[in-house]
């Protein structure tokens, strides 16, 4: 916490004037009853690593017999670590690299003061070349988990060290940490030299993973259309955000992450309202996210942007919450290499969330490692039946037939490796085809006219009456009858959905549920045994460039129906595998660099445990990876972040 006053000469003299004319009556100025002050944590620098100190105690430790004459210290704060576990005292050199290993934000600094359980069995030796210069025996009493801590001198309090991380791909909206009233408030802190947002991540070592919390100490980003308590949600739009208070309560979703452990560290970009955009031509009212893969200058996709742009650009967050209407999980996760997933529909409650469409919006995850996946589906959407057989069909919807390019020989060779795995038959599926011959007698039309506009008539009418409608009513309310400002994108569906008759969504709610009757009968069906009767793939992320410094047209109203609409109408659960990379020439960098390749996988209505299961299954045998963070999905610096001096 630092405050810096500069005054100039002139600034000075009217100063001294203004106190001058206020104590010889020229002006009257009330003093107020009661004066303020409270501290919102502080940001130190400690071997050359930005960190957070939280202003709230997690404990009060014992002073007694503590030689601090030669520790380092900051305003009175000691970087200490606790060890809650005796076996750390016979084994100490083997813990304390357990804990660099595993935490990033612990590092040796912090080990200048240790706190244990039985600490006078230390060997002097031992500790010594770790930098450690004294010891205190850890009180029975105080209830601190073990992990670094900053250590007030004079009080004994210790405070939660959060590491500072810089959000440079532009993924966040607000970073934010836990009360203890169970709120959530802005994280304040910043990182010199960083021009960016500054994220605050706290010490895994202070948290244990059970049965009651499996995601105990798992970091989580926010998709900024989610309410959390104490902090405002503004859905992408500057008007919205600053119109409305903070939330007064989570969302369902968030607190059961929340309930199960998870670490919220901040709110993430979404395009204005959840709906579709690109990054170049429609983002006004935010700057679009980046995607770090290639030449981080391809467009990360909509709308859950920020979660996107976030797991793939940043190690040190685990997973992300997004939502998924018409894609917009399935869309990043397949641009940037992820595993990520649309659930069955009403797979969790979606109260404190902002509307697209209820009957189309979905919640789902965003992460690099499907183990984390399975677990964070299991939390949010509650045990689901186990099933140890697998489907033994594969259908295949929009898939290459050949190796045309390297992206398609990706899809046919992971098809093949699949098909091998489940011993399964693999057999191509027009739907439109199907749809014809065996389609509900009540309906002449094709799959394609009865479904072209839909998608655009339900989300359009719905999200204009349960957003717009009250956003606007509200906006003129305090602003003299204006309106706020729109992007293109939303305003150019909403601008549809006035056009519309209001019988027009009553056609489209028959029309979505027309289908998913029938889809549900004859494509993917329920199965006793395997659950599905097949698993139904479909090629997405085909590793073509999509460079956002590029003018494309003006946004258009989603007509049309796609293999990524078939879920949407389906309700049946739709996964993002990421599968590999391809090549690819830059003309921004002017050379080969390589984006992500992916396929989906549908099951039937219910079957979201067991697609999880086929991701984690397929890492075990090694047909598919756990991506990482970085340029590519095995990892690499991201290019634009690249140093002279590190080279």
């Amino acid at each position: 916490m630092h405050w810096v006053i500069n005054m100039s000469p002139i600034s000075l003299i009217n100063g001294f004037l203004l106190i001058l004319s206020l104590r010889t009556g020229l002006h009257t100025i009330g003093v107020a009853d009661a004066v303020t002050l409270s501290s919102t944590g502080s940001s130190v620098s400690f071997d050359s690593i930005s960190y957070f100190i939280s202003p709230y105690s997690s404990g009060t430790l014992s002073l007694e017999g503590l030689d601090l004459s030669t520790c380092v210290s900051v305003r009175g704060l000691y970087p200490v670590t606790l060890l809650s576990d005796a076996k750390a005292e016979s084994n100490f050199s083997v813990v304390m690299e357990t804990f660099r290993a595993v935490d990033d934000v612990f590092q040796a600094g912090f080990m200048q003061i240790i706190y244990a359980p039985n600490a006078s069995v230390f060997e002097d030796d031992d500790i010594a070349s770790y930098g450690v210069k004294t010891t205190r025996t850890l009180d029975e009493s105080a209830a601190v988990p073990q992990g670094p801590y900053f250590m007030s001198a004079s009080t004994g309090d210790v405070y939660m060290a959060y590491r500072l991380y810089s959000d440079f791909g532009g993924s966040f909206t607000e970073a934010v940490f836990a009360t203890p009233e169970g709120s959530f408030t802005a994280l304040s802190a910043a990182i010199e030299g960083s021009a960016s947002l500054t994220i605050g991540v706290p010490s895994r070592l202070y948290y244990t993973a059970s049965a009651e919390q499996p995601l105990a100490g798992v970091r989580v980003g926010i998709k900024d259309i989610y309410d959390i308590a104490g902090v405002k949600t503004g859905n992408g739009n500057r008007a919205f955000y600053n119109l409305y208070p903070p939330a007064a309560a989570n969302s369902v979703v968030v607190q059961k992450l929340v309930d199960a452990g998870a670490i919220i560290v901040g709110k993430q970009k979404t395009s204005q309202f959840a709906n579709g955009q690109m990054a170049t031509a429609d983002w006004v009212d935010y700057h679009s996210p980046f995607n770090a893969r290639g030449d981080g200058y391809q467009d990360p996709s909509s709308s859950s942007s920020g979660a996107g742009s976030s797991m793939g650009t940043y190690p040190w967050l685990d997973i992300a919450v997004g939502s998924d209407t018409g894609g917009s999980i399935r869309g990043p996760s397949q641009l940037q290499g992820l595993f990520g997933n649309r659930p069955t529909h009403d797979a969790v409650e979606l109260t404190g969330v902002m509307p697209l469409s209820p009957i189309l919006d979905t919640a789902g995850f965003l992460t690099r490692d499907p183990k984390l996946w399975a677990t964070a589906q299991e939390v949010l959407y509650g045990p689901l039946p186990a099933y140890d057989a697998y489907p033994s069909r594969i259908l295949t919807y929009d898939f290459p037939t050949n190796a045309s390019s390297a992206a398609s020989g990706l899809a046919l060779d992971f098809l093949a490796k699949l098909q091998s795995f489940l011993s399964a038959n693999v057999s191509f599926m027009n739907l439109t085809s199907q749809w014809t011959s065996s389609g509900p007698a009540n309906t002449t039309s094709s799959l394609t006219s009865l479904l072209n506009v839909t998608y655009a008539i339900i989300v359009s009418k719905q999200q204009t009456r349960l957003v717009r409608d009250p956003f606007y009513a509200d906006y003129a309310a305090v602003h003299d009858g204006r309106r706020p400002f729109i992007d293109p994108s939303p305003l150019v569906r909403w601008t549809y959905a006035d056009s519309q008759p209001d019988s027009a969504l009553d056609e489209a709610l028959y029309n979505k549920t027309l289908f998913m009757d029938w889809f549900n009968s004859n494509v993917l069906v329920p199965d006793p045994v395997t659950c599905s009767n097949a698993f139904m793939i479909y090629f997405t992320g085909t590793g073509m460039s999509n460079a956002r410094n590029q003018y494309p047209r003006p946004p258009t109203v989603p007509f049309g129906f796609s293999s990524g609409r078939i879920s949407v109408f389906a309700e049946v659960p739709d996964s993002v595998f990421p599968i590999g990379q391809a090549p690819y020439f830059s003309n921004i960098t002017q050379h080969e660099e390589y984006l992500p390749v992916a396929v989906d996988i549908l099951a039937a209505k219910g079957c979201d445990a067991i697609i999880a299961k086929l991701a984690n299954d397929l890492v075990a045998a090694g047909i598919l990876n756990v991506t990482q963070a970085g340029q590519t999905i095995y990892g690499g610096d991201v290019l634009h972040k690249r140093e002279v001096d590190e080279q």
